[in-house]
């Protein structure tokens, strides 16, 4: 039920962009990696779920919060409700 589109590293379209990235850090990546394009897309893809997940973790908190704050006022109602002049 995410409000992120799914996408696949794979299939999806691939354009050029620039970063700007330390000379001494891409040298070491590079030691490891034949294809740093690809490295780093795939850390990002990593990232970006990671923030979705927890961005569906917060939303979820606030549902179950917005639940127990309904559940409190339907029992007990508000403490501002002795002092409403409507």
């Amino acid at each position: 039920m995410s409000n992120y589109p799914s996408v696949s590293i794979a299939t999806s379209r691939k354009r050029p962009v620039n970063l700007t990235l330390s000379e001494g850090l891409v040298e070491q990546a590079r030691a490891y990696s034949e294809n740093l394009s690809a490295t780093v897309e795939n850390l990002l893809a990593e990232y970006v779920q990671h923030k979705q997940r927890l961005d569906l973790e917060r939303q979820k908190s606030a549902q179950a919060c917005a639940m127990q704050w309904n559940a409190v006022n339907a029992s007990v109602g508000s403490f501002a409700d002795e002092h409403s002049t409507l």
